[in-house]
Protein backbone atom coordinates (compact mmCIF):
# COMPACT_ATOMS: atom_id res chain seq x y z
CA UNK A 1 0.00 0.00 0.00
CA UNK A 2 1.07 3.60 -1.23
CA UNK A 3 2.18 5.92 1.84
CA UNK A 4 -0.88 8.14 0.39
CA UNK A 5 -3.42 5.67 0.94
CA UNK A 6 -2.06 4.21 4.03
CA UNK A 7 -2.59 7.96 5.41
CA UNK A 8 -5.78 8.29 3.97
CA UNK A 9 -6.80 5.06 5.23
CA UNK A 10 -5.87 6.38 8.88
CA UNK A 11 -7.59 9.33 8.56
CA UNK A 12 -10.98 7.63 7.30
CA UNK A 13 -10.70 4.73 10.20
CA UNK A 14 -9.89 7.75 12.47
CA UNK A 15 -12.54 9.79 11.78
CA UNK A 16 -15.19 6.85 11.44
CA UNK A 17 -14.16 5.87 15.03
CA UNK A 18 -13.88 9.63 16.79
CA UNK A 19 -16.11 11.84 14.27
CA UNK A 20 -19.19 10.73 12.44
CA UNK A 21 -21.91 13.48 12.58
CA UNK A 22 -21.18 14.92 16.71
CA UNK A 23 -22.63 18.35 15.96
CA UNK A 24 -25.89 20.04 15.19
CA UNK A 25 -26.58 22.53 12.94
CA UNK A 26 -24.21 25.43 13.14
CA UNK A 27 -24.52 28.52 12.70
CA UNK A 28 -20.82 29.02 10.96
CA UNK A 29 -18.24 26.68 9.07
CA UNK A 30 -15.60 28.13 10.41
CA UNK A 31 -13.31 25.42 12.70
CA UNK A 32 -14.40 26.69 15.81
CA UNK A 33 -14.40 25.38 19.93
CA UNK A 34 -16.97 24.91 21.50
CA UNK A 35 -16.89 28.06 23.16
CA UNK A 36 -17.02 29.41 19.79
CA UNK A 37 -13.30 30.57 19.45
CA UNK A 38 -12.08 29.70 16.08
CA UNK A 39 -9.14 28.01 15.22
CA UNK A 40 -8.23 27.00 19.05
CA UNK A 41 -7.52 30.93 19.68
CA UNK A 42 -4.44 31.25 17.53
CA UNK A 43 -3.57 34.56 15.68
CA UNK A 44 -4.16 34.26 12.62
CA UNK A 45 -2.45 37.16 11.73
CA UNK A 46 0.54 36.21 13.34
CA UNK A 47 1.20 33.84 10.38
CA UNK A 48 1.76 36.54 7.83
CA UNK A 49 3.32 39.15 10.17
CA UNK A 50 5.31 37.49 12.34
CA UNK A 51 5.74 34.23 10.02
CA UNK A 52 5.03 32.04 13.37
CA UNK A 53 2.10 30.83 15.45
CA UNK A 54 1.07 32.83 18.04
CA UNK A 55 -1.75 32.05 20.69
CA UNK A 56 -3.74 34.86 20.82
CA UNK A 57 -6.04 36.59 23.89
CA UNK A 58 -9.62 37.53 24.53
CA UNK A 59 -8.43 40.46 25.64
CA UNK A 60 -8.01 41.17 22.01
CA UNK A 61 -11.09 39.52 19.88
CA UNK A 62 -13.29 39.81 16.85
CA UNK A 63 -16.13 38.33 16.19
CA UNK A 64 -16.69 37.57 12.47
CA UNK A 65 -18.57 34.87 10.37
CA UNK A 66 -20.43 33.49 13.53
CA UNK A 67 -16.80 32.97 15.43
CA UNK A 68 -14.36 34.97 17.71
CA UNK A 69 -11.05 35.34 16.93
CA UNK A 70 -8.36 36.06 19.13
CA UNK A 71 -5.10 38.05 18.68
CA UNK A 72 -1.82 38.58 20.11
CA UNK A 73 -2.30 42.64 19.81
CA UNK A 74 -4.90 44.95 19.63
CA UNK A 75 -2.28 46.08 16.42
CA UNK A 76 -3.49 42.17 14.65
CA UNK A 77 -6.86 42.35 16.01
CA UNK A 78 -7.19 45.59 14.03
CA UNK A 79 -5.48 44.43 10.90
CA UNK A 80 -7.74 40.91 10.85
CA UNK A 81 -11.08 43.57 11.56
CA UNK A 82 -9.82 45.75 8.50
CA UNK A 83 -9.84 42.81 5.83
CA UNK A 84 -10.68 39.30 7.74
CA UNK A 85 -10.66 37.39 4.00
CA UNK A 86 -6.55 37.79 3.67
CA UNK A 87 -5.98 36.80 7.07
CA UNK A 88 -9.21 34.34 7.73
CA UNK A 89 -7.27 30.35 7.16
CA UNK A 90 -8.96 28.76 3.88
CA UNK A 91 -11.46 26.19 4.29
CA UNK A 92 -13.04 27.41 7.49
CA UNK A 93 -9.62 26.98 9.25
CA UNK A 94 -10.31 23.07 8.52
CA UNK A 95 -7.41 20.85 7.44
CA UNK A 96 -6.76 21.20 3.55
CA UNK A 97 -5.07 17.57 3.13
CA UNK A 98 -8.54 16.33 4.56
CA UNK A 99 -10.64 17.98 2.31
CA UNK A 100 -8.46 16.55 -0.80
CA UNK A 101 -9.04 12.83 0.69
CA UNK A 102 -12.86 13.01 0.86
CA UNK A 103 -15.93 14.96 1.93
CA UNK A 104 -15.21 15.58 6.33
CA UNK A 105 -13.72 17.65 7.82
CA UNK A 106 -10.60 17.18 10.49
CA UNK A 107 -9.45 18.98 13.38
CA UNK A 108 -6.05 20.75 12.81
CA UNK A 109 -2.87 21.58 14.68
CA UNK A 110 -2.61 25.47 14.16
CA UNK A 111 0.92 25.42 16.15
CA UNK A 112 2.54 23.19 14.23
CA UNK A 113 0.42 22.52 10.80
CA UNK A 114 0.47 25.77 8.98
CA UNK A 115 1.38 26.98 5.37
CA UNK A 116 0.95 30.85 4.08
CA UNK A 117 0.86 29.90 -0.24
CA UNK A 118 0.15 33.05 -2.18
CA UNK A 119 -0.74 35.10 1.12
CA UNK A 120 -3.40 32.54 2.09
CA UNK A 121 -2.94 30.51 5.66
CA UNK A 122 -3.87 26.71 5.07
CA UNK A 123 -4.24 24.54 8.49
CA UNK A 124 -3.42 20.51 8.10
CA UNK A 125 -3.91 18.06 11.01
CA UNK A 126 -0.27 17.71 12.09
CA UNK A 127 3.25 18.53 11.40
CA UNK A 128 2.95 14.88 9.21
CA UNK A 129 -0.04 15.66 7.01
CA UNK A 130 1.34 19.02 6.18
CA UNK A 131 4.75 17.55 4.87
CA UNK A 132 2.40 15.38 2.63
CA UNK A 133 0.20 18.09 1.85
CA UNK A 134 2.75 19.86 0.69
CA UNK A 135 4.95 16.94 -0.83
CA UNK A 136 1.56 16.01 -3.56
CA UNK A 137 1.82 19.71 -4.73
CA UNK A 138 0.18 22.90 -3.26
CA UNK A 139 -1.26 23.86 -5.86
CA UNK A 140 -3.40 20.28 -6.52
CA UNK A 141 -4.19 20.30 -3.05
CA UNK A 142 -5.41 23.57 -3.11
CA UNK A 143 -7.64 22.84 -6.37
CA UNK A 144 -9.05 19.70 -5.08
CA UNK A 145 -9.82 21.37 -1.65
CA UNK A 146 -11.55 24.16 -3.17
CA UNK A 147 -13.97 22.05 -4.65
CA UNK A 148 -14.42 19.53 -1.94
CA UNK A 149 -14.95 22.64 0.71
CA UNK A 150 -18.10 23.64 -1.22
CA UNK A 151 -19.94 20.57 -0.30
CA UNK A 152 -18.18 20.04 3.00
CA UNK A 153 -18.92 23.67 4.34
CA UNK A 154 -22.99 23.29 3.36
CA UNK A 155 -22.92 19.99 5.25
CA UNK A 156 -21.45 21.68 8.49
CA UNK A 157 -24.29 24.39 8.69
CA UNK A 158 -26.89 21.90 7.82
CA UNK A 159 -25.28 19.48 10.60
CA UNK A 160 -24.68 16.81 8.25
CA UNK A 161 -20.56 17.17 7.95
CA UNK A 162 -18.54 14.19 8.77
CA UNK A 163 -15.80 14.84 11.04
CA UNK A 164 -12.54 13.80 12.19
CA UNK A 165 -11.61 14.52 16.01
CA UNK A 166 -8.35 14.25 17.48
CA UNK A 167 -8.60 12.20 21.13
CA UNK A 168 -8.36 15.38 23.10
CA UNK A 169 -10.47 17.69 21.67
CA UNK A 170 -12.93 19.07 23.51
CA UNK A 171 -15.93 18.36 21.32
CA UNK A 172 -15.50 14.70 22.64
CA UNK A 173 -16.57 16.01 25.71
CA UNK A 174 -19.98 17.33 24.67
Amino acid sequence: MTRRKTLSAILVVFSLAVGGHVQAEMETSVNITPEGVAIGGWDTVAYFTENTAVMGSAEFSHDWQGATWHFASAANRDLFAGDPEAYAPQFGGWCAYALTQGEYAAEVDPEQAWTVHDNQLFLNWNAKVRKKWVANGIEEGVAEGRETWVEVEQQILDGDANYSRKSNSPWNDL
